[in-house]
Order: C-alpha cells, then sequence, then structure tokens
C-alpha cells in the first residue's frame, strides 16, 4: 500500500480532484453540453435554464470517483507513467462508451461523458504538472 502513497503529490491530486469536480458542473451545464447530454440521456433539466442540483448520491459518488481518478494520476505521474494513466483513461472512456450503447443514450451523450473524462484527466495531469 504505501507504494501507491508514498511520495504522491496529494496537493496536486486534491486540487485536481476539486478543479475536475467543479468543471463538471460546467460540463454539464446548458451552458455547455448538459441540454443536449440529458436529452441523450432521457433526463429533464430543471425548469428555467439554470443547473439544479442532482441528487445528493449522484454527487457523492461522483466526488469519490473524481477523487479516486485524481489520486490515480498522482500514482502514475509519481512514478513517470504518462502512458499508463492515458491508457487508463481510454479504458474509461471505452467502457463508458459500451455502457452508453447498452442503456440506450444518444451517441451525443456518450460522447460528452467520454469528453468529461478525458478533460478531467487532462486537468489533472496539468496540475501535476504545475504543483
Amino acid at each position: 500500500m504505501s507504494e501507491i502513497t508514498e511520495n504522491v503529490n496529494w496537493l496536486a491530486v486534491i486540487v485536481g480532484a476539486v478543479l475536475s469536480f467543479a468543471l463538471g458542473w460546467l460540463w454539464y451545464s446548458p451552458k455547455l453540453f448538459g441540454t443536449k447530454w440529458a436529452e441523450g440521456v432521457g433526463a429533464k433539466m430543471p425548469e428555467g435554464g439554470g443547473s439544479g442540483t442532482p441528487p445528493m448520491q449522484a454527487l457523492i459518488v461522483q466526488a469519490i470517483g473524481t477523487f479516486l481518478l485524481s489520486w490515480l494520476v498522482g500514482v502514475t505521474a509519481k512514478n513517470n507513467a504518462l502512458l499508463t494513466i492515458i491508457l487508463a483513461a481510454v479504458t474509461f472512456m471505452v467502457l463508458v462508451d459500451a455502457s452508453g450503447h447498452f442503456t440506450k443514450k444518444s451517441t451525443y451523450a456518450r460522447l460528452t461523458e467520454m469528453g468529461f473524462i478525458a478533460a478531467m484527466v487532462v486537468v489533472m495531469i496539468i496540475v501535476q504538472g504545475i504543483l
């Protein structure tokens, strides 16, 4: 266990997770991809054009997953394994796409979800590089 916690830049992990979580609010807002994504997954956006508040359980699970992804980026950064995190991100994106096909999401919705994974990883890698 010490190999995955030792020498990890925890500040960069936390900042990367927070920034990526915040990016999700914008990414899935009506200002960017939210409205058309919601149509593609069969969800309703709140009335009045606001992004509203997603269910608390979804926010908690997303926060945990975002932190774990940021930690994984931190571990790969510590080990100079950029290709490993790129492979992991592409793997997650393909699995999200497959799940979207099973649930009959639109192509736009699947691409939005895959793009968000890619965007989170890019943010996290940049934060690791800066901090």
